[in-house]
């Protein structure tokens, strides 16, 4: 072979991948011996958390091919991390624990429900909400009852005896007899007769 000649000088090899020149910013492979690049991390395993190698392209895929982060866990460390999961590894106490968070309750409240001087209530909410309950005392009748008075255009204030007159009113009123035979209003009729009914079985007539 002739050394001298023009085309052996033309001829040029490359540096193979192992052999590439490391760019002076990039990091280098935390591979033992590895002169590349270290792009592509990888994690450090448990108890190092959100730590990393830089592996090149090849070391990274060995390292994942490996990476167990529960090694070295027994079957009781194992039932604790899962039981850990499903709260998301988040602090938790028994109901009546946080003692603090009690104590600001009791202290940002007076007896009354009203908030307290500790309590700063800018839009006066838990006055605004104890006076409108004052305003609106508890009514004396079930929901059933209610519903039937409205029905007979009374509230819930109404004796026996006014129920009775205001039920005979709205019959004379509504009968198809009382209107020339007409029965376009015999189902406000039944209402009526439906809401008496329910009122004396509630014991209010």
């Amino acid at each position: 072979m002739n050394i001298n000649s023009r085309l052996f000088d033309s001829i040029r090899i490359g540096a193979s991948d192992a052999e590439a020149p490391l760019e002076s910013d990039a990091p280098r492979c935390d591979h033992p011996g590895c002169a590349r690049a270290g792009e592509f991390r990888a994690p450090k395993g448990r108890g190092r958390e959100g730590q990393f190698f830089l592996f090149c392209m090849d070391h990274v895929k060995a390292y994942n091919a490996t990476y167990n982060y529960f090694a070295g866990m027994d079957d009781e460390a194992l039932a604790a991390y899962a039981k850990q999961e499903e709260i998301g590894h988040r602090p938790t106490w028994k109901l009546g624990v946080n003692s603090k968070a009690a104590r600001m309750s009791q202290r940002g409240r007076k007896a009354n429900g009203e908030a307290s001087a500790d309590m700063h209530d800018a839009f006066n909410l838990f006055g605004a909400r104890n006076k409108q309950q004052a305003a609106q005392p508890e009514s004396r009748v079930g929901i059933v009852a209610r519903k039937a008075l409205d029905t007979l255009g009374l509230d819930d204030t109404a004796d026996s005896a006014a129920i009775k007159a205001r039920y005979k009113e709205l019959v004379k009123r509504f009968h198809p007899d009382a209107n020339g035979g007409d029965r376009s209003r015999e189902g406000t009729l039944q209402e009526i007769l439906k809401a008496y009914q329910q009122l004396k079985s509630v014991g209010m007539v």
